[in-house]
């Protein structure tokens, strides 16, 4: 959130809906009954639509009866700015981002009296939500620890897999939106050379694959379902070959970080190898995980920075 730079108007028209954008940008107010979060109940995180910046948690929201989401605090942690407001001939506490600069809406002190007696009357427009589930995924899991104090979702348990499987930046594109992964990252495993390149890896002579480190909530995601996954999203037959792309640098690996994985994992590809998805043998490899070593920024996200880039990979139905 520090590195957030505001982009200019005429970027945020286009990222914006017209309502989205008068209300930050103009200070617009929304219709009351109308709009995307007066009514929801769901656990979870409203966050800055422009920004992405944590603003207010569903466990401050309360039905006001005014038609538009009311709380009665912003979220723990959040910076938002109050300013006096005298449009319209009254005189109002106006409520903005503190990045972005957005307007939220305006408090008042008539919300519950046992909560503090503040009532944040915030436009839907600006905000965007996170539901409670996603929230670790994307990037918000410093803010869980209420949801996981109130029962409504179990601490997380962090586990890391690395997997191999060809081309890495199509692997990372489909793991990283997988329900239960927070984390990934591209680089190369497996093989001797230290800190290796990519030009390295291409040789073919390091020994290292283009690889994903997966983090991900195993509360949420097993590494048993993780890995059906993976044996749906490249194809596990082709010995140091994922298509087009050939050489060892491609071949299908599962580098197991312990002993419940090397068990799993074995588990996994016999279950795949008699399910008579594959004309021919599994190749995948099953072995300890050695030293992982982070691929250079460009590669990583890579087809987020580049939506038309090149992929072998696509996720196949059970």
């Amino acid at each position: 959130m520090k590195a957030f730079k505001k982009p200019e108007s005429a970027e945020l028209k286009k990222k914006l809906s017209a309502e989205q954008f008068a209300v930050t940008q103009k200070s617009a107010t929304e219709p009351a009954f109308h709009n995307a979060y007066w009514d929801n109940h769901k656990p979870g995180l409203y966050v800055d639509i422009v920004s992405g910046e944590p603003l207010f948690s569903s466990l401050d929201k309360f039905e006001s009866g005014t038609g538009w989401p009311s709380f009665t605090q912003p979220v723990k942690g959040a910076e938002v700015v109050e300013k006096k407001d005298s449009f319209f001939g009254m005189k109002r506490t106006e409520v903005r981002s503190k990045l972005a600069d957005s307007h939220l809406g305006h408090v008042f002190d008539d919300g519950p009296a046992d909560k503090g007696g503040l009532r944040y009357c915030i436009n839907s427009a600006s905000l965007k939500f996170i539901p409670v589930e996603e929230m670790d995924q994307a990037g918000y899991g410093q803010y869980l620890e209420p949801f996981v104090k109130t029962g409504l979702i179990k601490p997380s348990v962090h586990e890391t897999a690395i997997l191999a499987g060809g081309c890495f930046w199509g692997m990372e594109e489909i793991l990283r939106k997988i329900p239960g992964v927070t984390k990934t990252t591209v680089g190369y495993s497996g093989g001797r050379t230290a800190d290796p390149t990519y030009e390295d890896v291409c040789t073919g002579s390091t020994g290292h694959a283009e690889s994903i480190q997966i983090e991900f909530d195993s509360t949420r995601l097993s590494y048993e379902q993780l890995l059906d996954y993976f044996f749906r999203m490249h194809d596990p037959t082709t010995l140091n070959r994922q298509h087009n792309d050939v050489g060892t640098q491609y071949r299908s690996a599962i580098f197991y970080t312990s002993e419940a994985q090397k068990k799993t994992a074995e588990a996994v590809k016999a279950k795949w190898e008699k399910s008579g998805k594959f004309n021919r043998p599994i190749t995948t490899e099953v072995t300890a995980a050695g030293k992982f070593y982070p691929a250079e920024d460009y590669h990583q996200k890579y087809l987020v920075k580049h939506p038309g880039g090149y992929t072998c990979h696509v996720l196949r139905d059970m």
